[in-house]
């Protein structure tokens, strides 16, 4: 499939994780001609304004991207993030929070029923049971377009970055389809929304190809040796994943083990993050480069994010351990 027109669409918000899939799909657009003008970023901040699981560093790092381009980058979060949805007892899941273009903070949601969850989410592909993706990521982009009678108005493109190579359930994703918010009218005028994931077929070297050719620095989890970017306390990462987060980070590890003892349940089902670190040994590359963990672990971007000679991070086709 060759795709869809581009040039038919208004608008294209692109999901913006500031991971390598991301930004192929923003440098593959902008390849294609389209115009910078009908592109805007959206980043799901996973913690909010609660720090906790993420890595410090993604909002700011997204934003630089975001400023070399001259584009728009809209943040967006479920109130309380991942602890408050974590913590549940007896509420409702948390509204979702996010900006708009015209500067003022938008909200939608927060009145679902009462519930309870006081555990970790777990590894599976059930998105119930892996609450994390579809709470804090699917659903919070679904309830800022819902949210915005701007995209009542002429067509939307939402772009995601999933590849096939990544795993049996992602290969089976549409490559072109309806988004999940389009609507066929009613009492209102039709939401038209469609959702395409133009890297699908990609494997991981072209999306590195593409990025080295535009020589945009990497997210520092991959300098650091992680092969995905997810959450830096992800509950897939592996025994490596954890082992470094233990040596680099403490005390985020200590405050994760923490709460695992004091829930009685663990990220992953057969293992604590205490007992997978004690199977893994710390990436070398991370243990190498004290200053760029300060920077992982630092809220306000401060490196360059473009950089020639470009270098292939440490992390590139390593383990690939992130949500399936």
């Amino acid at each position: 499939m060759t795709g869809p027109d581009l040039a038919a669409y208004d608008r294209i918000l692109i999901a913006f994780s500031g991971g390598k899939d991301s930004l192929a799909c923003l440098l593959h657009l902008l390849a294609l001609g389209v115009d910078p003008a009908r592109i805007e970023l959206h980043h799901h901040d996973v913690d909010g304004d609660a720090p906790f699981m993420d890595w410090p560093c993604t909002l700011g790092y997204c934003r630089a991207v975001a400023a070399q381009f001259g584009l728009p980058l809209y943040r967006s979060w479920r109130e309380g993030g991942f602890l408050g949805e974590m913590d549940r007892d007896g509420t409702p899941t948390g509204a979702v929070l996010f900006e708009r273009p015209d500067g003022r903070l938008g909200r939608s949601g927060g009145e679902g029923p009462p519930g309870v969850r006081g555990r970790f989410p777990q590894v599976s592909a059930d998105l119930r049971v892996r609450w994390c993706s579809g709470v804090l990521k699917i659903d919070v982009m679904a309830a800022l377009i819902r949210g915005q009678d701007r995209f009542l108005d002429g067509r939307t493109l939402v772009v995601t970055g999933e590849r096939a190579e990544e795993s049996p359930g992602r290969a089976r994703y549409a490559v072109f389809e309806a988004h999940r918010t389009a609507t066929a009218g009613g009492r209102r005028p039709p939401r038209r929304v469609d959702h395409w994931r133009p890297i699908h077929a990609w494997d991981e070297g072209r999306v590195w190809a593409v990025i080295a050719r535009s020589g945009l620095v990497p997210h520092p989890a991959y300098r650091l040796g992680w092969g995905r970017l997810s959450c830096r306390c992800c509950i897939f990462g592996s025994p490596h994943q954890w082992a470094t987060v233990r040596a680099l980070f403490p005390a985020v590890f200590a405050r994760i083990a923490a709460r695992e003892a004091a829930s009685g349940f663990t990220l992953h089902r057969a293992a604590s993050v205490i007992d997978l670190a004690d199977r893994g040994r710390p990436y070398a590359a991370a243990l190498a480069q004290p200053e760029l963990a300060a920077q992982a672990e630092a809220a306000d971007w401060t490196g360059p994010i473009v950089r020639r000679p470009w270098t292939l991070p440490a992390g590139a086709f390593g383990e690939a351990a992130g949500p399936v």
